[in-house]
């Protein structure tokens, strides 16, 4: 756990975090806790025990807001792409009027992001302090977008050039990461909307306009997600397509070359009856005539193929 006093975006380390109890003369006060360090926090912050039994709830949480009489709690969810997957880290803030408390399981990449924002900003207060983590956490998600819909073109572009069976998996999961996301963008979305429109006593009235504009991105967001679920759509299409057209292109290719060895077939087994009455198998050269008539019909009859296309 790490205690921080912040004014206009400078940091001084705190030792002793009973002083984070009391209002600073200037800036506020940022707690960057872990799950285990809630164990001390609650008592000295007067946490609510249902905030607190969110944040160690092994199950994901759903982005929300609650308002207590102290303090704010507010889950939302930082997104990382990695290995293909998509993971969300919950990110758990608890707002007072002079500090905020962030606690999370994982590390998360805002937490470190945040730092030169707010000395770039000159931050002084924790309200403040919030809007920027949720900017940047909302602004990753564009981030994620990006590589998400680059990966689509890419199996998209794999699929047509080359279909293979594991292209089939890689849809079916990352489809279903993608349901599974977008499932967690709408209560985000509530989220933002509810820090830009509620009446929050712990919230400047002046900031609370700006979480507009985080909104604005937030509903660009699930959108765009929303989009990359038809794109899943239209790629497992393309998939089953290309396959049948694979299937086909291999059918017709067996289809050829049965038709040109029918009549060869047809040829050597004439010749393979063994008949004295015969001529053609007393003559000097009918050996070699026979192998150039055989030759001579497949050649024809590739020929023929070649020239409609079907090889």
């Amino acid at each position: 756990m790490k205690v921080r006093l912040v004014q206009n975006g400078l940091f001084t380390q705190i030792d002793d975090i009973s002083a984070a109890l009391a209002p600073p003369s200037g800036g506020f006060y940022w707690i960057d806790a872990n799950l285990d360090d809630l164990e001390t926090l609650q008592p000295m912050f007067q946490l609510h025990d249902l905030a607190v039994e969110d944040c160690l709830n092994d199950e994901e949480q759903r982005p929300k807001l609650e308002l207590y009489d102290s303090h704010y709690f507010i889950v939302i969810n930082s997104i990382r792409f990695d290995d293909e997957e998509i993971f969300l880290r919950a990110l758990n803030i608890f707002l007072f009027k002079h500090a905020i408390i962030t606690v999370t399981r994982q590390k998360i990449n805002e937490i470190r992001s945040i730092k030169p924002v707010l000395w770039e900003e000159e931050v002084n207060s924790p309200d403040r302090f919030l809007y920027h983590l949720v900017d940047l956490v909302v602004d990753n998600y564009f981030s994620v977008g990006d590589r998400i819909e680059a990966r689509i073109e890419t199996l998209e572009e794999d699929i047509l050039v080359h279909t293979k069976k594991s292209h089939l998996n890689e849809i079916i999961g990352l489809r279903s990461e993608i349901l599974w996301l977008k499932k967690m963008l709408v209560p985000q979305r509530d989220l933002i909307w509810a820090l830009n429109k509620k009446e929050l006593r712990l919230i400047d009235d002046e900031l609370q306009k700006y979480f507009g504009d985080i909104h604005e991105n937030a509903v660009k967001i699930t959108e765009e997600f929303e989009t990359f679920r038809d794109l899943m759509g239209n790629l497992r299409e393309a998939y089953q397509s290309s396959l049948s057209n694979r299937t086909n292109e291999i059918m017709r290719i067996f289809t050829a070359l049965t038709t040109i060895f029918m009549p060869m077939t047809i040829i050597t087994g004439i010749y393979g009856m063994n008949f004295d009455n015969m001529p053609e198998l007393h003559t000097a050269h009918g050996y070699y005539a026979v192998l150039a008539v055989i030759l001579g019909v497949g050649l024809s009859m590739f020929w023929f193929f070649k020239k409609k296309n079907w090889f």
